[in-house]
């Protein structure tokens, strides 16, 4: 007798939904890891809420924090895993995480380079932020005198860890999801600075349901733009540290400096960057030597932490996406399986409503110390 063993049907309707949003097919499959990486059985006895958890990383607090919300799956922007296993054992932390998820029916897919590459995706994200192209998500202008108010000072900020008496040091994180939300920075204005953009490298052979595909961006702007400029909207865009690390060649400095041309990737970008005859790199970090190299071009580099080049992405964009994907396979999936036989997929099938949480948990490994003088 044979057993068929399958996913909670949400779970299997927001796969569909992020295949079709970003389909495997665009991701960078000589070396990426990218799909469905933990299918957790369907266990009628403990059926998880609609909802489904977006993050970056899938970190131990993560996985608190999807248990906690009972979700029935988590879209990990980082794939949790990487390499071949030849084990699942407890006594690694990142193994541990995917046995108790398992253990509680919670799924989790990993899009990664996918997202990367598509049309109106990763690539497409930083390349708005230096072209100062910004569009809300109901289609209308907001005036900067109907965005919520920013908040001023660091007293009140739960992102800023503050030393203990004597109060010699300061650690910056970057905001969460809900600070991102309360500053206005998921409903930016309608603007956007003259320019042509494409792929660094153009997806082939190109999909036809996802036109203009490919890994990284290479921006164009009509006319030069002013270092300041861009800095000024990549800081925007930021919120608060507005701190990131930055190269310029040794006999400049930021007022001498005109851009004209900028390549982007997410992430880790030098292995794409590198070879391209541009005025600036823009990317999520870059070694020392690369750097180095970069300037000596007379290249400007500017990196923002690794994750923090991906993180905003998800409620600024990915979240209203998924959701408008998610309701209509939902929808679909719940009709197909409407004539089952199985009573407790009948049963999970009736609850029509779900939600898309960003996680309030992922951050950057790193933060920035700010010391203070203590003489």
């Amino acid at each position: 007798m044979s057993i068929t063993t399958r996913s909670a049907p949400f779970s299997r309707a927001v796969v569909r939904a992020i295949r079709r949003l970003y389909p495997q097919a665009l991701a960078d499959n000589s070396w990426d890891n990218t799909g469905l990486l933990l299918e957790a059985p369907f266990d009628p006895s403990s059926r998880r809420s609609n909802n489904v958890l977006l993050t970056i990383d899938l970190t131990c607090g993560v996985a608190n924090e999807a248990i906690a919300l009972d979700s029935s799956i988590i879209i990990a922007y980082h794939p949790i895993i990487f390499r071949g296993l030849k084990s699942i054992t407890l006594e690694n932390s990142q193994q541990q995480t995917l046995l108790r998820l398992a253990s509680r029916g919670i799924s989790v897919y990993s899009p990664h380079t996918a997202i990367d590459a598509a049309p109106g995706g990763l690539g497409d994200w930083l390349a708005d932020i230096v072209t100062a192209t910004k569009i809300i998500q109901d289609g209308s202008e907001q005036s900067p005198e109907q965005q919520p108010e920013q908040k001023k000072g660091a007293e009140d900020d739960p992102f800023i860890e503050k030393g203990k008496p004597p109060n010699t040091f300061t650690l910056h994180r970057h905001p969460s999801q809900t600070m991102l939300r309360l500053a206005g920075l998921s409903t930016p204005h309608k603007t956007s600075v003259s320019h042509t953009r494409r792929p660094v490298v153009p997806q082939s052979p190109e999909l036809e349901s996802h036109p203009g595909a490919g890994m990284g961006r290479i921006v164009t702007f009509e006319n030069p733009q002013p270092l300041a400029d861009l800095l000024d909207r990549i800081g925007e865009r930021l919120n608060n540290p507005k701190t990131f690390p930055i190269a310029i060649p040794q006999d400049k400095t930021i007022s001498d400096i005109s851009i004209r041309s900028v390549g982007i990737c997410a992430g880790s970008g030098a292995s794409l960057l590198a070879s391209l005859d541009v005025d600036l790199l823009f990317t999520g970090e870059m070694s020392h030597h690369e750097a180095l190299a970069a300037i000596e071009k007379g290249q400007v580099v500017i990196s923002l932490f690794h994750s923090n080049s991906e993180r905003g992405f998800l409620s600024e964009v990915l979240a209203g996406q998924l959701e408008d994907a998610v309701e209509e396979e939902w929808a679909k999936l719940r009709d197909e399986e409407k004539e089952t036989v199985d009573e407790a997929v009948k049963e999970a099938l009736k609850q029509e409503g779900f939600e898309v949480i960003v996680s309030e948990v992922d951050r950057d490994p790193y933060g920035i110390v700010v010391l203070k003088d203590s003489r």
